[in-house]
């Protein structure tokens, strides 16, 4: 016997738009996941990948708050109470201790053995017609794009262009604040022409920019509203009119693995970009996926 609930996901809702150069709208839409009620084996599985996805959403959000500070206030904790700070809370949650120093350095623009380094894109188009960006740091730019390649021919990708599914932005995630919400933010956001206000599913205001404008809006809302800047950074935003929707579990499953040998090779991995939204199937499968690629 099956029994279907409907539940609402929150999406990546727009509150106003405040400047003519804004062209994506975010809305809350419903989902309808469909669970087994007599498979306690398919419970359990479902209840494992929820939480395996907010381990690695958390894992990953530490990752880029560290980076962030460092890159900002300086690589040493004794004279960075924000990285100081970070720190803590990433040895509570089990962060590992070689994650953060290689955040802390990542910051500095350099890897944990000081080497400098570079970002590199590699663009890609995996089965099902689901374009990828991958953007990564590295200290060996030609060992990096080999590593890349293979793990897309593995997957059934082939290289090839596909920025043109996406649009750079700058993209700002403020740290939570008492009392400080998207409102909050809308008189200092005018004056710094963004692109769009946003919240994310943990609370905190997002700001896009023009790529250029990333760091300066950054600085001066930060400092009218005195909010933290959890992560600060270029991103590919998909287009949504290329986006793909997902209606097969076993495909995004699939995505998933992907998302996860890059990972697994490449410890600066800056961001994956898919161009996918979901469709018709669970959402803990959907949710998996969306844990371990850059939304």
């Amino acid at each position: 016997m099956q029994s279907c609930q409907s539940i609402v996901r929150p999406g990546r809702q727009t509150y106003r738009c405040l400047s003519r150069r804004a062209t994506s709208f975010r809305s809350f839409h419903e989902a309808t996941v469909c669970q087994s009620g007599h498979s306690r084996w398919s419970k359990i599985k479902h209840d494992k990948a929820k939480v395996d996805s907010s381990k690695n959403k958390a894992r990953s959000v530490f990752a880029q708050e560290i980076a962030t500070a460092s890159k900002l206030f300086g690589g040493d904790p004794a004279f960075n109470p924000r990285l100081a700070d970070l720190i803590v809370k990433a040895n509570r949650a089990g962060f590992a201790k070689s994650s953060i120093e290689a955040a802390i350095a990542r910051g500095q623009g350099r890897s944990v053995n000081g080497a400098a380094l570079e970002t590199v894109t590699l663009e890609a188009m995996l089965p099902n017609n689901v374009g990828v960006v991958i953007d990564c740091e590295t200290d060996s730019r030609l060992r990096t794009l080999a590593d890349l390649r293979v793990i897309i021919k593995q997957h059934g990708g082939n290289v090839t262009p596909t920025g043109y599914l996406f649009t750079k932005k700058g993209r700002i995630i403020f740290a939570n604040k008492d009392g400080v919400g998207v409102d909050d933010v809308f008189e200092s956001a005018l004056e710094a022409d963004v692109l769009d206000v946003d919240e994310d599913g943990e609370g905190r205001v997002v700001v896009y920019t023009e790529p250029g404008d990333t760091k300066a809006t950054g600085e001066l809302i930060s400092t009218a509203l005195g909010l933290d800047i959890s992560s600060s950074e270029i991103i590919s935003d998909a287009n949504e009119e290329t986006l793909v929707t997902l209606d097969d579990g076993e495909a995004t499953q699939e995505l998933a693995k992907f998302a996860d040998a890059i990972q697994d090779k490449e410890s600066g991995v800056h961001g994956i970009y898919m161009n996918v939204k979901e469709g018709s199937l669970d959402h803990g499968v959907f949710a998996e996926l969306q844990s371990r690629i850059t939304a």
